[in-house]
């Protein structure tokens, strides 16, 4: 990105961009919507005075893919960051407000301009994907929810108010789980469209202990298993990479995983580790191995989501499903 003239960061809302020029220290504010990126698009034309120019903004969800997608479908560079790197980035700010905001994402993308690399929106499918992942995940909480309320509820005395009551509990309980169902089936209709994702959501289904939940988030936070060099890059996404914490003599602990990471990815693959070692004989082992050696359960457990974890880039790099080596043994 080095080879840019301007840069113009964004602070995207739900209903506008504020915009600024870091080199013409220019401001203005466009509605979040296609007549307002196409003004944007002009305005910073104007100023970078026949310039290149790229575009730095926060990842902000829904609000900003929608202008990533009109970036992207005008063949215009920009950088979608993560709003911690960008706050990191920044030093000690006392003020916040929007065109403050806009000012130190152009300053951040000025600044790291060498270092950075362009970003790509998500094939449709993947976004569908996403969505629908998101939405499934939303409503087993909220079943999940009424499903404690119920058992609440059963524990209380039997009276026509409480009998009312457990009986349209059941009835939403119901509903919700037919919900869920049904978007399981529109998440494996989506994966059958693609020859690629199709193939590698089987391979990864050979692995014990990754379901259909598992599989198309891995697939979907990978982008298609693109994004990532290797699966260490991916373990440092999730949260599973253990880091080094020393300074001088006197402060040196033992390794840890970081807590920043994807939550949601770090919990799907807890539970896939416990399964895993109740299920897979070769991993039941590693982790009684490494409790043998002296490892917390927790360390243990960690161990053996960063051993799915390589196993799944392992099986969708090679091509064939995983085999287990000790059906074979002598």
């Amino acid at each position: 990105m080095e080879n840019y003239d301007e840069v113009v960061g964004i602070d995207v809302s739900k209903k506008s961009i504020d915009a600024y020029c870091y080199q013409s220290q220019c401001y203005k504010v466009f509605s979040n919507e296609l007549a307002g990126y196409k003004s944007l698009i002009n305005w910073a034309k104007k100023h970078a005075k026949g310039g290149s120019v790229f575009y730095c903004f926060e990842n902000t969800g829904y609000y900003s893919l929608k202008l990533a997608l009109y970036l992207t479908s005008q063949k215009i560079v920009y950088v979608e960051e993560s709003p911690l790197k960008i706050k990191r980035s920044s030093g000690i700010v006392k003020e916040k407000t929007d065109r403050l905001d806009a000012e130190l994402i152009a300053r951040y993308g000025w600044l790291y301009r060498e270092e950075l690399e362009p970003s790509t929106v998500k094939s449709n499918l993947q976004l569908e994907l996403g969505r629908l992942l998101a939405l499934r995940d939303q409503i087993v909480r909220n079943n999940a929810g009424l499903k404690g309320t119920l058992k609440e509820m059963k524990a209380l005395l039997s009276s026509p108010t409480t009998d009312l009551g457990c009986i349209s509990l059941k009835r939403s309980i119901d509903y919700l789980s037919k919900q869920v169902a049904s978007i399981e089936t529109r998440i494996l209709e989506l994966i059958s469209q693609d020859e690629s994702m199709s193939k590698n959501y089987k391979l990864l289904c050979s692995l014990k202990g990754i379901g259909l939940v598992l599989a198309c988030q891995l697939i979907y936070h990978t982008g298609n298993f693109t994004r990532f060099d290797n699966w260490r890059s991916f373990s440092s996404y999730c949260g599973t990479a253990p880091y080094e914490y020393r300074s001088g003599t006197s402060i040196h602990r033992r390794k840890q995983c970081h807590y920043l990471g994807d939550r949601k990815m770090k919990s799907l693959l807890s539970m896939a580790s416990i399964s895993a070692i109740q299920h897979d004989s070769e991993l039941r082992l590693y982790y009684k191995r490494k409790i043998a050696e002296g490892k917390e359960t927790m360390i243990a457990v960690n161990n053996v989501r960063n051993k799915l974890i390589s196993r799944a880039f392992a099986v969708v790099k090679r091509g064939t499903p995983y085999v287990v080596l000790d059906q074979y043994a002598a």
